[in-house]
Parts: structure tokens; C-alpha cells; sequence
């Protein structure tokens, strides 16, 4: 087996629940933050998953609630997905077909570049690097299927 591990339908792959640990690194500052909680891939009408995320995320010492809401919609093919906001703005496309995706998202001024890997059928990683001239972030997010 490679590096990588394939996944040939990526909205059957993400479904269900996912324990989730995300390191925040400031390379400007050398603050670093850390989110736990939970991920939850519901089905939508569509054919498509509604990502919830939902946990504490402590920066600078101070812990507080987080969540965020994505919609995965079905992209050109089943390995494939098309991921946007909760607003369905454009985040940005997944294509896991091979266990390994790069992606870019421009934010205003700022250049999101993402990695998406997939190390088995229970274990992915997806990692954010943040340019612009207000952020030098990154972001790795570990995610493990819950029982």
C-alpha cells in the first residue's frame, strides 16, 4: 500500500461522525492555538453531506466555543466533491480519488492553499496554509472515525 489510500467515493467515505484535533500554528507571532470537537457528515436532500463541526478552541491560554457549517455537494464524479460555505458560496473542489488533494481558496486579500490526504478507511489530515498581509497561519486538522 502507498503513502496515500484511494478513495473511490468521497461523500460515502466522509459519512457519519469524526473526532476532530486541529493545531493552529502563527508563524508571524509563534502563537499556537488547538480546536477538539466533533464533525459530523450528515446527508442532505441533494444527494450531497452537511459538515458540522462543533468544539473548543483555545488560543493564547483562553478556551471558547467553536463551530463551523460546510455543505459537500457531489462533484463530476463519485470521487469527487464540490465543498461550499453553509451560505453556498464556493470553498473550494476535493477530488480524494487518489488519497491526496490540493486546493486553493482566495479570502480577500488572503490565499488559503489546503492538502487534503487520506491515510486508511478511518484516518484523514487536511492542512491549510494561510498567506495575506494580515495572516502567516497554519492549520492541521486530524480527523478519526468515531465508533
Amino acid at each position: 500500500m502507498g503513502e496515500f489510500w484511494p478513495v473511490p467515493d468521497v461523500l460515502a467515505y466522509l459519512a457519519g461522525r469524526w473526532r476532530v484535533t486541529r493545531s493552529v500554528r502563527d508563524l508571524a507571532s509563534g502563537d499556537d492555538g488547538r480546536f477538539e470537537g466533533t464533525t459530523v457528515f450528515a446527508s442532505l436532500q441533494d444527494g450531497g453531506l452537511l459538515h458540522e463541526e462543533s468544539g473548543t478552541f483555545v488560543w493564547q491560554g483562553v478556551a471558547r466555543p467553536a463551530a463551523r457549517t460546510l455543505r459537500f455537494l457531489p462533484g463530476p464524479s463519485r470521487g469527487t466533491a464540490d465543498v461550499r460555505f453553509a451560505d453556498g458560496r464556493p470553498f473550494h473542489d476535493l477530488d480524494l480519488t487518489t488519497g491526496r488533494h490540493l486546493a486553493d481558496h482566495p479570502c480577500s486579500a488572503d490565499l488559503y492553499q489546503g492538502e487534503f490526504t487520506v491515510r486508511d478507511a478511518d484516518h484523514w489530515r487536511t492542512v491549510w496554509r494561510v498567506r495575506g498581509p494580515a495572516k502567516d497561519l497554519v492549520l492541521t486538522t486530524d480527523y478519526a472515525r468515531s465508533a
